[in-house]
């Protein structure tokens, strides 16, 4: 009589279901009864910034470098001069329409609309198609990266929806310095709130195809002018 035997190993029901299941379970099974690692907290001893941070002046100067590097159109003025230099810039450029979110402060358009250029509040209803044939957007910002010469918008008060800041072709978006100016990402990131929708901006949209021809305005503004604002009268103007 032949006596048979059954085969070790996994029954054909345990056997792995699918390539996942089968490269864990030989990953535990290489592991076996190894005690689990302790959790380490990872170090964090490297730089969270590669410039000064202590020098409010020498800060602004970086980002107006960094943010011209990207071509970007920067300009330098006092609070007082603010409606004046916002409308100077829309009417040379001839723009009729200019989009204005929510909590953006009155009395920065003023002289804008006294010179002729129609206001667009964004009530929420302003489509993607009514924004393409818009020729201006004024937006403030939660804060600038000196170091990248990155804008970054979060949705808050006088910044809008992010379809605002992307769709018409010309933005100009306002930065007060010294408050929203911050050396490096490490040190802008613990003051963004996570859940907000972020839009980060370094220059007017652009993209290279790969004869590495440039090619600006795909996917977003064409035209990006940046006024860093102080309240003190004794900054650079360019």
């Amino acid at each position: 009589m032949t006596r048979q035997t059954t085969p070790s190993g996994p029954s054909r029901s345990e056997a792995p279901r699918n390539s996942r299941e089968l490269i864990l379970g030989r990953i535990r099974s290489a592991l076996g009864d190894a005690a689990a690692v302790a959790e380490q907290p990872l170090p964090r001893d490297y730089l969270t910034a590669h410039v000064p941070t202590d020098d409010p002046a020498a800060l602004l100067d970086l980002l107006h470098h960094n943010l011209a590097d990207y071509r970007a159109l920067v300009h330098r003025c006092h609070e007082d001069e603010l409606p004046r230099r916002i409308a100077g810039l829309l009417i040379d450029r001839g723009s009729r329409t200019v989009v204005v979110p929510a909590g953006l402060p009155p009395g920065w358009l003023a002289e804008a609309e006294a010179g002729g250029v129609e206001l667009l509040p964004d009530d929420g209803t302003l489509t993607a198609a009514r924004l393409d044939a818009v020729d201006s957007v004024l937006t403030g910002c939660a804060l600038a990266v000196a170091e990248t010469g990155t804008i970054v918008l979060d949705a808050g008060p006088g910044q809008g929806r992010r379809l605002l800041s992307l769709v018409p072709d010309h933005h100009v978006c306002v930065v007060r310095a010294p408050e929203q100016v911050v050396a490096s990402v490490p040190l802008a990131l613990p003051r963004l709130d996570p859940v907000r929708p972020q839009t980060w901006i370094s220059g007017p949209s652009a993209t290279s195809d790969i004869e590495l021809d440039r090619v600006e305005g795909v996917h977003g503004p064409r035209t990006l002018e940046v006024l860093l604002v102080t309240d003190s009268a004794d900054v650079t103007r360019a």
